[in-house]
């Protein structure tokens, strides 16, 4: 059911012949266009800003079946290409947003729901995700199965994610969510929140920028603390991409980025993800510090190394992400 596509062959109405003030309205036809497109509607993916959509258009298969068209510019002032590939972290964005579209769009989920991602991963194919010379279309193929509901409302699912680009395999992915009403939301989320969103704690110093493969010490969200291997999450609520609108806890987009940062800083060179697996146990809170720290994984198939990164709040563990990095080009 693309939403994006407009259709405009329709006189519009009550236009006067220049010149003749008192004759009767007149039509005029405007001009056929068969191929515009804009993206989705941002609120249907949760994002504030118009430019953070990545999604252009859905259609439904089946009952269990969608593809969803995304658009991936070719320069993004976070998500910025690393050797000369798109983001990885902007496909998962990308996924994460399509399961939210079909939520909303296809199985009727109220807009005000809330959602809770378990797990999120992707895999990308770096030679068919270079960065050409116009913005990346993508067509997902979207499979959706454990399709839960409560009564006759969603209340999770999980689904599969085949990018295609130029109708070759780029990507896949996958992820996991469930749904609930605010109402609920907030009996869930009493004792922590109460009335109002928690404070997020005093923003603490970055990491320098080159040890974490940025440029701007503003996107760095680790800081450094005694221990090797090990920092304390950096929280900045005011960033206006991982902050895109105000929300009561850290976005998941901040900690796959923070696992891509650990990731970088233990190798001790800016590096390009191929793949992220990762789980998330419970909400990470804005007013308590998150220790994130890194360990090395036995290499991927293809040489290329693997790092597994945690976090914790309270010594509880609030994620997990396998982060598999491209091997070195000689």
């Amino acid at each position: 059911m693309s939403a994006t596509t407009f259709l405009i062959d329709h006189p519009i109405p009550g236009t006067l012949p220049a010149g003749d003030l008192t004759a009767a309205p007149a039509h005029v036809t405007v001009p056929h266009f068969p191929s515009l497109t804009s993206t989705v509607p941002r609120e249907l993916v949760h994002r504030a800003g118009v430019a953070e959509v990545m999604l252009t258009g859905w259609e439904r298969v089946d009952d269990s079946h969608f593809t969803v068209a995304a658009q991936l510019p070719r320069r993004h002032c976070f998500f910025a290409a690393i050797d000369g590939c798109h983001d990885p972290l902007l496909l998962a964005e990308t996924i994460r947003q399509a399961g939210i579209l079909l939520a909303h769009a296809e199985f009727g989920v109220p807009l005000g729901h809330q959602f809770l991602m378990w797990d999120l991963t992707v895999d990308m194919n770096r030679e068919h995700m270079l960065v050409g010379s116009t913005p990346a279309s993508l067509d997902i193929l979207i499979t959706c199965t454990d399709i839960k509901r409560r009564g006759s409302s969603l209340s999770g699912l999980h689904y599969e994610a085949v990018i295609l680009r130029d109708s070759r395999v780029a990507a896949t992915g996958s992820a996991t969510f469930t749904c609930t009403s605010p109402a609920v939301y907030r009996r869930l989320r009493a004792a922590r929140i109460g009335d109002g969103t928690p404070t997020a704690l005093p923003l603490t110093s970055p990491a320098a920028p080159h040890d974490v493969g940025r440029v701007f010490s503003t996107d760095v969200v680790l800081s450094p603390v005694p221990e090797p291997d090990c920092w304390q999450l950096r929280v900045d609520t005011r960033h206006p991409v991982l902050f895109d609108h105000p929300v009561d806890h850290v976005p998941g987009m901040l900690l796959l980025e923070a696992a891509r940062q650990a990731a970088a800083a233990t190798l001790g060179r800016a590096c390009l993800p191929v793949g992220i697996t990762s789980t998330f146990a419970r909400y990470a809170e804005l007013d308590t510090p998150c220790i994130v720290t890194a360990c090395s994984l036995p290499p991927h198939a293809d040489g290329g190394e693997r790092m597994l990164v945690t976090g914790h709040q309270d010594g509880e563990l609030v994620f997990t992400s396998a982060v598999t990095v491209a091997p070195v080009v000689a």
